[in-house]
């Protein structure tokens, strides 16, 4: 996968972003608001990845980024406190 530098901002971006609406909908899973933002952030790159592969296309332009990120940050959230519970 090639990114840009630019491509690459605006996934920070957009996953700082959702990272903290991730948090808001799974409430008591978050890590709080910093282990949220991360937790955003690696879910807009793991989101960015994975959808276009799996051929899931919601929108276009920034606002599909928003969704795709907040997506990858609610699923890496709902694994997390899976994983927190065992």
């Amino acid at each position: 996968m090639d990114m840009s530098t630019e491509s690459i901002l605006v996934i920070l971006l957009v996953g700082i972003v959702a990272g903290w609406l991730a948090g808001k909908v799974v409430r008591g899973a978050g890590f709080g608001l910093l282990g949220d933002l991360v937790v955003g952030i690696a879910g807009a790159f793991v989101a960015s990845w994975l959808f276009p592969k799996l051929g899931v296309h919601i929108g276009s332009g920034i606002g599909q980024s928003i969704v795709y990120s907040m997506l990858g940050a609610i699923i890496l959230l709902v694994v997390f406190r899976l994983i927190r519970r065992i």
